[in-house]
């Protein structure tokens, strides 16, 4: 693993040099692909070399899977770096900031009674103030019965 510091002596070094040597530190999704292939390659090449008949090698299914992931890993990092970088996908910069304002608007809302008569005049009209007042007198008691008493 190259620590931060390597990383930045690597930048450095690729800023004059060719697109392909900069596309080479700038991404690590092609790095990794790179690395695979030459992982496995060489570990192929370790049971090539081995010394047993070329003809046991040959029929040797782990030898095979690994020369298929080193050719797999390679052509992934040609087909990378012949479609060049990638662009960077936009994270719906709108999108959130209109959505977190509908929520942030709803929960002021929702927690402010001040704010929320507000909006409910400004939307439904304001409030009117309603006081009964009562026109008629109430009536009058029957004369010979007292409030009170009974018999």
């Amino acid at each position: 693993m190259a620590t931060k510091k390597q990383a930045a002596k690597a930048r450095k070094a690729a800023t004059g040099a060719s697109p392909y040597v900069q596309r080479l530190v700038e991404d690590p999704e092609l790095r990794d692909n790179v690395r695979v292939a030459f992982e496995n390659a060489k570990s192929a090449y370790g049971r090539l070399t081995n010394g047993k008949p070329a003809t046991k090698v040959l029929d040797d299914k782990k030898m095979h899977k690994e020369m298929r992931k080193a050719a797999e890993a390679l052509r992934d990092a040609g087909q990378a770096l012949r479609e060049g970088p990638k662009k960077k996908k936009r994270r719906g910069g709108f999108g959130k900031l209109l959505l977190l304002g509908i929520i942030g608007g709803g929960l002021a809302i929702a927690f402010s009674e001040g704010l929320r008569n507000k909006v409910l005049d400004t939307l439904f009209g304001a409030e009117e103030e309603f006081d009964y007042t009562s026109t008629t007198s109430p009536a009058p008691a029957p004369a010979g019965e007292t409030v009170g008493t009974s018999t």
